[in-house]
């Protein structure tokens, strides 16, 4: 690579991580710009109503923008600073102004509807059509159909919902970044088990305050923070419920005050949202979001979160009796504040994980021992083999990377031929990384471009996870429920890795319905029950011995356990989302705290306190892709449920049946990515359309 050119926009097949500076961006961004508005302009005088003459130069258009811009996106994400945050906020309003001008070609619009409605259309095949058919689509919700003050009005709201976005994020992680306490006493710290207690030990350490010369972890002190695995932890097992309190409160007011309240841009997007829908001739937000959705409507989507809601109700509301029964019997386990009766929010991850203690003779602090992170990949990719027929190699070393930490692999097929690889970065970093987990594209399968050996170029994905990270030499030791979140990126990634469509604009994840997304993530949570996956999965960080066989049976006895509580959550979240998108008017006399108010009165079994303003740090749908689409995650599970039962059906211990199922499953979920409909594809792996059952039956809540 030439000394003077810029490292964003050096042409190797991966990002030069360990190169790029956030000084490279904006001045990488702006040449990136002025040369593709370049070959905008050469499209649209001489574009073609042809497939070679109009879409691949598009898709040419639209893969060079996306890669470049993506690995600014990631490195937000995953290694933010204030250099970064400027010079992203810098370039941010170009890159959207490009969008919409690409978007809204009249142009290339005339030239699309040209194509599908001229003779060579019968020439072009079924993915192909479905690829223009979808760019029109896109194009009429980019507002090309818009002229004058009308467009112009579009055009600003898109400018400044992206620039609302990206605050409503900073703030966010500034504001969990911005609370810690740090607590020096043994009684301050009861209740907490022995990982807590180093994770909160190295995390002082980390912040400068080592204590007295040659403390230990168990001397402390100990810094507890609102960054996932501390969080978590302390607020599971920490017996000082006057402690839970601050930080819960700390937690649910998270960018809610001063410079960092994200309170009046949650007003401003929502009205934004809504003047853009009907600009383009929708009712409300939801219906334009639904427009790209499997879903056909908002009256589907309310019928079927109503049902799981009323199947789940009556569950969750006799959790809460049984913690508060439990809490009322055991008020030993519990010191330094008033009784637990009635449970308050505070208490309730506390006596849930007593009670299932006690009706499951298991702990987390028991069972994360068996989970070091180096072996539960292992029994991942196993998995992946079994079912898909794919090898997964560590290539740490080959490429760069943005942080000690990150991992590389690389995917082969069964005939040893390459296939994708991917980044894994896997532990919380709560000063630089968001929370939460994704998986994002570094690259796309397409065959426009080729790869060393020939052929289409190859997938590169992201897997980034927040994690609880090794503590005084010894491995990350994860939590059920971080198992649990890996298996899902790494579904998410496969999906995007195993695609089998040559196509840019529908490969992977391309094009597939964002209510669909989810089914390959929430399909492999299911087989981290699976007995053989399972125990593939374990080995005991001092011992290496397998997860005894009484272990997986309570772990498998305490699947179901709070199911109804965890469902019911999810639909809280969900129909807070959609009353927030259709029919609210953010100009009334209602907040959107009101809005939240309401939904919780038949969708939580706890009231939200006063100062709950857990919409601030509500990421998914004021700062991710989910506005008008939390559902997604229960409408998808449905499908995952549903998709996973055809190996119940085959038989989960015959490795015969499971491969030929398994491979079923890569030719038509992972492989179609978006060349056909998601309920086409699905309906070509299960032989008929879903069924709640199944969902229902794995959460315990009915029987099938």
């Amino acid at each position: 690579m030439a000394e003077t050119t810029n490292p964003l926009l050096d042409d190797s097949p991966l990002p030069h991580f360990d190169a790029i500076r956030p000084e490279d961006i904006e001045p990488g961004i702006q040449e990136l710009l002025a040369k593709l508005g370049t070959q905008l302009l050469e499209l649209e005088r001489a574009a073609t109503p042809t497939w070679a003459g109009l879409i691949e130069p598009l898709e040419r258009i639209d893969d060079e923008l996306s890669d470049r811009w993506r690995v600014v996106s990631h490195l937000t994400g995953v290694a933010n600073s204030e250099a970064l945050r400027a010079a992203y906020a810098a370039v941010e309003p170009k890159l959207v102004k490009f969008a919409v001008r690409f978007g809204q070609s009249r142009p290339v619009y005339d030239a699309l509807c040209a194509l599908r409605d001229g003779d060579s259309w019968q020439h072009l095949d079924s993915a192909q059509q479905r690829i223009v058919t979808l760019l029109i689509r896109d194009a009429q919700l980019a507002g090309v159909g818009l002229d004058g003050a009308a467009r112009e009005r579009f055009n600003a709201i898109q400018t400044e919902l992206a620039d609302l976005s990206t605050r409503f994020s900073n703030n966010v992680l500034d504001a969990t970044k911005a609370f810690a306490t740090t607590l020096t006493t043994r009684e301050e710290v009861a209740g907490l088990p022995e990982s807590a207690l180093q994770l909160a030990a190295q995390s002082a350490r980390e912040a400068g305050d080592a204590g007295d010369a040659g403390a230990t972890p168990a001397d402390g002190p100990w810094r507890i923070t609102l960054d996932q695995p501390s969080f978590e932890a302390f607020m599971h097992h920490s017996r000082r419920r006057d402690l839970r309190e601050q930080l819960y409160r700390a937690y649910i007011t998270r960018a809610s005050d001063g410079d960092l309240d994200n309170a009046p841009l949650i007003t401003q997007i929502l009205k934004l949202r809504r003047e853009a829908a009907a600009l383009l001739g929708f009712g409300d937000y939801a219906d334009l979001s639904l427009a790209t959705k499997m879903a056909p409507g908002v009256e589907a989507v309310e019928r079927l979160l109503e049902e799981l809601r009323v199947a789940s109700f009556d569950a969750a509301h006799r959790d809460l009796a049984d913690m508060t029964a439990f809490a009322a019997a055991h008020p030993e386990l519990q010191m330094n504040g008033p009784g637990p009766s009635p449970l308050a929010h505070w208490d309730l991850h506390f006596w849930a994980e007593r009670l299932r203690e006690a009706r499951y003779d298991f702990s987390e602090e028991e069972l994360r021992k068996y989970f070091p992170l180096p072996r539960v990949l292992d029994g991942m990719f196993g998995l992946a083999k079994r079912l898909f027929g794919v090898d997964i190699r560590e290539a740490d070393g080959e490429v760069p990377v943005w942080h000690a930490d990150v991992r590389f692999f690389k995917v082969f097929g069964e005939d040893g031929e390459p296939l994708a690889a991917f980044y894994l970065d896997p532990y919380a970093r709560p000063a630089q990384k968001r929370g939460g987990a994704w998986m994002n594209e570094c690259t796309g399968r397409s065959r426009l471009f080729t790869n060393p050996r020939g052929g289409p170029r190859l997938p590169i994905a992201y897997l980034v996870c927040n994690q609880s990270p090794p503590v005084d030499g010894q491995p990350s030791l994860m939590r059920f429920r971080e198992v649990e979140t890996l298996f899902h990126e790494f579904g998410h990634g496969l999906q995007h890795m195993l695609t089998q469509i040559d196509y840019g604009f529908a490969a992977g994840i391309h094009y597939v319905e964002r209510d669909a997304i989810e089914l390959p993530s929430q399909f492999m949570e299911n087989w981290c029950y699976h007995r053989e996956t399972l125990l593939g999965l374990s080995g005991h960080v001092e011992t290496g011995a397998k997860l005894p066989d009484a272990l997986y049976e309570k772990l498998c006895a305490a699947r179901t356990y709070r199911a109804g509580s965890f469902m019911l959550r999810q639909l809280y979240f969900g129909l807070i989302d959609l009353a927030l998108h259709h029919g609210f008017d953010p100009d009334g006399d209602r907040s959107a705290f009101d809005v939240q108010r309401q939904i919780a009165e038949k969708a939580s079994p706890l009231p939200p306190v006063a100062e709950d303003r857990f919409l601030c740090s509500f990421a998914h749908i004021f700062a991710g892709g989910y506005a008008a689409g939390y559902f997604s995650y229960k409408w998808a599970e449905v499908l995952s449920a549903d998709a996973f039962a055809a190996f119940e059906e085959a038989g989960l211990e015959d490795e015969t049946a499971v491969a030929t199922v398994g491979r079923r499953f890569r030719d038509t979920v992972l492989g179609l990515g978006g060349s056909r409909p998601a309920m086409d594809i699905f309906t070509a792996f299960r032989g008929r359309e879903p069924d709640t059952a199944a969902l229902l039956r794995h959460n315990g809540l009915k029987t099938a």
